[in-house]
């Protein structure tokens, strides 16, 4: 599954869409960045509620093509901004993360 796939899976608008696009390796949800780092693999799709530039640099240390924002909440200009720069997808759905997690899980095949 691609990113845009993924977007359509979890009925996302893609709200920051200058990125190369990739295949997805899985998905990884949390909201505290400390695990992400810890625990999310390269390839991932991160899935969190948390809408601001830490989050892009997370996701760029680890190698995450592309972040999910759940809730709908607004995603900050500087975020856009700097997920442009990495080249990060940043996409935002309304369904909360469990739904976003569920959806992608079974689109990936698993």
């Amino acid at each position: 599954m691609n990113i845009h796939e993924a977007a359509s899976a979890v009925d996302a608008e893609i709200v920051q869409g200058s990125f190369q696009e990739s295949e997805l390796t899985g998905g990884y949800t949390s909201d505290l960045l400390s695990d992400v780092m810890g625990h999310a693999q390269a390839g991932q799709i991160l899935i969190t509620i948390q809408a601001h530039r830490n989050t892009v640099a997370v996701a760029g240390l680890i190698g995450a093509p592309a972040v999910v924002i759940c809730n709908g909440r607004p995603v900050p200009e500087d975020m856009i901004d700097a997920a442009r720069d990495e080249g990060i997808a940043i996409l935002r759905t309304d369904f909360n993360q469990y739904e976003v997690s569920g959806r992608l899980y079974r689109a990936l095949g698993h």
